[in-house]
């Protein structure tokens, strides 16, 4: 029994071909055109709600450092009032938190030592300024919850080079991180830069008192020369020999 031999492709059929891996060429080039464009779209868009300091209205006057308000852990009985001056993008404050933090306030503020305050220097990048309006924002809400933010923001902290603490992500964050809150109030705040003002304020004062990077302390007052927790120590310890 002969076998049929199988027939060759014609010539059209091998011109075919080519053109159908150039016509899927072009089809995923053109998707991957239309991704790219889009999400440069979204970056764009994000980078533009980012807040700018020139762009905050009010006069600030610089007369003290208005501990009043600021968020705050200890008694207000406490000898001694520490500040810390911090920028939610510094890798250092991350550090310093991580390490130092809950020694500190077992030490000092649980004991009644020492009041303990937080003030923002934000001055890293446009998104340190949205990162500690967010912060200003959950404050006015609970003082309880600003430190849980603080906390939590510092555990998901992204690079320092990048832009990073965008608009869609505080709120993302936020949202699965800090319950307990008005959210939609949040939300609004944070679109609206209600407490931009207040970062600024911050700013100015503490660059007022010699403050030029993060994280710094002062006590008393007084701004510390380097944030080793062995000179905070012994300042707080200082401190509380006077008040005797």
């Amino acid at each position: 029994m002969n076998k049929k031999a199988n027939p060759k492709p014609s010539a059209n059929n091998r011109r075919l071909l080519p053109m159908l891996l150039g016509v899927v060429v072009i089809l995923l080039a053109g998707i991957l055109i239309f991704i790219t464009t889009k999400d440069k779209s979204s970056e764009a868009a994000e980078l533009a709600n980012l807040p700018n300091y020139t762009d905050v209205k009010g006069t600030i006057v610089v007369d003290g450092l208005k501990y009043e308000k600021q968020p705050r852990l200890g008694s207000e009985e406490a000898k001694v009032k520490v500040i810390e001056f911090a920028d939610f993008k510094c890798p250092a404050c991350k550090k310093w938190t991580a390490a130092y933090m809950d020694t500190f306030i077992k030490d000092y503020v649980d004991t009644g030592k020492v009041q303990f305050y937080f003030m923002n220097f934000a001055f890293l990048d446009r998104d340190s300024y949205l990162a500690a309006s967010a912060g200003e924002a959950i404050y006015n809400q609970s003082n309880e919850k600003f430190w849980e933010y603080v906390h939590k923001l510092y555990e998901n902290q992204g690079d320092e080079s990048k832009i990073w603490a965008t608009q869609k992500f505080i709120l993302k964050f936020v949202k699965d991180n800090i319950s307990g809150i008005d959210y939609t109030k949040f939300e609004q705040d944070l679109k609206n830069q209600t407490y931009m003002y207040d970062v600024k304020e911050d700013f100015k004062i503490a660059g007022s008192y010699g403050v030029n990077g993060t994280p710094k302390f002062m006590v008393d007052g007084v701004l510390l020369p380097d944030s080793s927790y062995e000179g905070l120590a012994a300042a707080i310890e200082s401190g509380l020999a006077e008040a005797r």
